[in-house]
């Protein structure tokens, strides 16, 4: 519902669903939808790659792309989980706080993506980091936290940037520490307690991306 919603909104005329659709069906879907249409009513048609798996997202992007026989193409965009798109707002409302409460930017700065393997962690994680600050994703376990940051920094980053794991028992020493936190967890999950927050000398903004309480 909320893809749907959100290209609905945007001025699609339709929008169709495929689900299930494995990495290599992916070809067969575009060429269907690029042959079966002349290059000037290819201007009507879009791909929209959603799912939840960042990564999963990421390839079919390029599998779609590479699937294209110019001049049959069509605008392809992948957004798994509205992840990229909501990380992006979050990062641009922190740097606006930042810049009109203290004047500065995100370089240099130490960030905690709370509840960051999932994917608006990672996503907001990447941005972060390509903005000059230091990112620690925490997670439940270390090891998978550990995996996360690992895939953020050399996939999505394409190892240009660094991006370190904790784990949820060290949260409140990390926070000794931190300027950033962004809380990306599923919603009615508490990330940050008010205890936590107030006892964080160097805080200077926390994002929540759910509207949901807590």
């Amino acid at each position: 519902p909320f893809d749907i919603n959100m290209a609905l909104d945007a001025g699609w005329v339709s929008a169709i669903p495929y689900i299930n659709v494995e990495p290599s069906e992916v070809r067969g879907v575009v060429q269907d939808a690029i042959f079966s249409r002349s290059p000037k009513s290819l201007k009507k048609t879009g791909i929209f790659i959603g799912g939840r798996d960042t990564k999963q997202a990421l390839d079919m992007l390029k599998t779609a792309k590479n699937s294209m026989v110019p001049p049959f193409e069509v605008s392809v965009f992948a957004d798994p989980s509205g992840a990229f798109t909501t990380a992006a707002g979050m990062v641009a409302a922190v740097e606006h706080e930042l810049q009109k409460n203290f004047n500065t930017s995100l370089e240099g700065k130490n960030v905690l993506a709370l509840g960051g393997t999932g994917p608006v962690g990672q996503a907001a994680a990447v941005i972060a980091a390509q903005a000059g600050a230091k990112v620690r994703i925490i997670g439940r376990q270390l090891e998978k936290a550990q995996r996360i940051a690992d895939l953020c920094s050399n996939e999505f980053g394409e190892g240009t940037i660094q991006i370190m794991a904790g784990a949820d028992a060290d949260k409140a020493e990390f926070m000794k520490t931190a300027d950033i936190v962004f809380a990306t967890g599923a919603a009615g999950i508490e990330l940050l307690s008010a205890e936590q927050i107030a006892s964080a000398p160097q805080l200077k903004v926390a994002a929540d991306v759910n509207a949901v309480p807590p």
